[in-house]
Parts: structure tokens; C-alpha cells; sequence
């Protein structure tokens, strides 16, 4: 219990200092929201109405007391009006997410299955042209930016070999409520792909040099002494020591997941929130840019935590007799 209170004590004083810092910082941004806005029509504004859909949304107020305003709002669960989609907040972070999520499980899946796998392969054939190979894929991957890879992706299989979608998370004319399952898991093929890529060579890297430091230790040369060798080796004994390290990083990576998914979402126009994050930007939406960074930051706490609780759990199971 005293361990929840201090992350959930840690959690309040993070969002805070994020709330407090994305807001100054938004206020030196060189967007006009109404600007944005009102678009070409701006020319025929008179200066009163300028004024007044400032003061509505409360441009005219000092920076301290917007804040003000605006977090007393969010402390009775209020995140604000999105001005870019003309609806609350919660409403489009909600939206957006649940079309976001099947993009983002997709990849973190993805890339941990096939981070663990390659990196399992590299140990078993150490120094070997298996593990060269591998190592040489990982180190590629884990230095291409995301949208390298997916605009690469796109041209190959939605151009060049137009075997796939191009764009959007279901067909022109459909909607989150009318695409089915089989028009989605097409639409996802691409962006999970790119984006599971992203992180794919980091898990490879880190699972072979644990299995390589595992396969030196003092408890695998008695178990070599037992008799036990080969695979029978390295999938009861090197794997469950190895498997920590790589599922402590796939719970740590959120962060840098949720930053690859913007630029994918971006390059596949997918309808999620990274594509929300970036409108809102280039429209100058406060409201939803505040909301979006609160959740994210949420999300990267959360599998932060998880990868701290994770460690904890699997070194006490490992350290039981019954485990070596």
C-alpha cells in the first residue's frame, strides 16, 4: 500500500509539472488559433468579432489565469472544448484512441515476439553468421526513423505492388461504426509493420546480450554439469533469465512507441490520436493538445511502473531454489 501511494503521489506531481510546462510552452507558440481557424475568411473578420471569439475562448487573459481556469476545470473532470473538432475533449481522445489502440497493441506485440525470437536466435549461435546477421538487421532497424520505414513500406506494397491499402484505417466511404474486421486488419498491415519495426531491433539487441552474459554464469556450468545442454538448455534455463530484461524495456518503450505512431499515422493518414496530436498542433487547439499530452504522459507512467513492478516480481522468482 505505502509503495501505490508513493507512485500515485509521484503520478500527481508529474502531470502537474507536465500540465504547467506544455502550457507555457503552447503560449509561445507562433499559431493563432483563431487565425487557424477562421482560415481565409480572416480578411473578413472585423476587428469586434476578432475580439470576441478571443474573448470566448479566453485569449484575451493573461497566461497565469488561463492556467488557472483551465486546471480548475480539469480538477472536476472538465478537459475542455475542442475547438479543431468542435466536441469536448475526452470525447476525441476517446474516439481517437480506441482507433489508435488496435495500432499501437499490434506493434508492441509485434515487435516483442519478434525482438525475443531473433534475439534467442543470435544467443544460441553466438559470434556466428546467424548472430552477425541478426545483429547487423537490429542495428539497421533501431537507426531508421519511423517514417522512413513506413513511407519505404508504402511504396513497395501500396504502390509498387499495390497488394495492401495506401491510407486510412478502412475503405473511402466507411466509418469506425460500418468497416469491417477484415477491412481494418488490411488497413493495419502496413502501419503495424512500420512501427512494430521501430523497436523490434532494440528487444533483438538486448535479449541476445543478456542470453550471452546468462550463458557465463556459474548456475548454467552446473547445469551443463547435469547433463542439461543444447536446447533443452536455453528454453529451461537461459530463456526465463533472458526473457526479463526484454519484457521490462517492451513495457518501458510506450513512450517511444507512441512517438513512432505519430509519425506512422501521419505517413498512412491513419485516423488516430497521433493524427489528432498533429492537427492540433498545426491548428493552434490548446485545449485537445493538453489533454492528449495529460493522457500520454498517463500511458508512459503507467508502462513505467509496470517495467519497475515487473523487475521486482521476476528477480524474487528467479531468486527461489525451485528456479535454478
Amino acid at each position: 500500500m505505502k509503495l501505490f501511494f508513493s507512485h500515485f503521489l509521484r503520478l500527481i506531481i508529474l502531470l502537474v509539472l507536465v500540465a504547467a510546462g506544455t502550457f507555457i510552452l503552447l503560449s509561445f507558440s507562433p499559431v493563432d488559433p483563431i487565425r487557424a481557424y477562421i482560415g481565409n475568411d480572416l480578411l473578413h473578420v472585423p476587428p469586434e468579432q476578432y475580439a470576441r471569439i478571443a474573448a470566448r475562448w479566453g485569449l484575451d487573459q493573461p497566461l497565469w489565469e488561463r492556467f488557472g481556469h483551465w486546471f480548475w476545470r480539469l480538477l472536476q473532470g472538465d478537459m475542455g472544448y475542442s475547438m479543431l473538432f468542435n466536441m469536448p475533449v475526452a470525447n476525441v481522445i476517446r474516439e481517437r484512441f480506441a482507433t489508435s489502440f488496435a495500432l499501437l497493441a499490434g506493434a508492441w506485440l509485434l515487435s516483442g515476439v519478434l525482438g525475443v525470437t531473433l534475439g534467442f536466435l543470435a544467443g544460441r549461435f553466438l559470434y556466428r553468421w546467424p548472430d552477425k546477421m541478426i545483429c547487423r538487421i537490429s542495428y539497421l532497424l533501431s537507426s531508421l526513423p519511423t517514417f522512413w520505414i513506413a513511407m519505404l513500406l508504402l511504396a513497395l506494397f501500396a504502390v509498387r505492388w499495390p497488394v495492401l491499402p495506401v491510407c486510412c484505417a478502412w475503405d473511402p466511404g466507411n466509418n469506425a461504426g460500418t468497416a469491417l474486421l477484415s477491412e481494418r486488419l488490411r488497413h493495419l498491415v502496413l502501419p503495424v509493420c512500420a512501427l512494430s519495426l521501430l523497436g523490434m531491433g532494440q528487444i533483438a539487441l538486448h535479449t541476445r546480450e543478456k542470453i550471452a552474459s546468462v550463458m557465463k554464469s556459474e548456475f548454467i556450468r552446473f547445469a551443463r554439469a547435469q547433463g542439461d545442454k543444447g536446447w533443452s538448455l536455453l528454453r529451461h534455463q537461459v530463456l526465463r533469465h533472458a526473457i526479463t530484461p526484454a519484457l521490462c524495456l517492451q513495457f518501458a518503450s510506450l513512450g517511444e512507441l507512441m512517438g513512432g505512431a505519430l509519425l506512422a499515422e501521419k505517413v498512412f493518414a491513419y485516423p488516430g490520436l497521433g493524427q489528432a496530436t498533429i492537427d492540433a498542433g498545426l491548428r493552434g487547439d490548446v485545449p485537445l493538445l493538453m489533454g492528449i499530452v495529460l493522457f500520454c504522459t498517463l500511458l508512459v507512467f503507467a508502462g513505467n511502473t509496470i517495467s519497475a513492478w515487473l523487475v521486482v516480481v521476476l528477480n524474487r522468482s528467479l531468486e527461489r531454489p525451485d528456479a535454478l
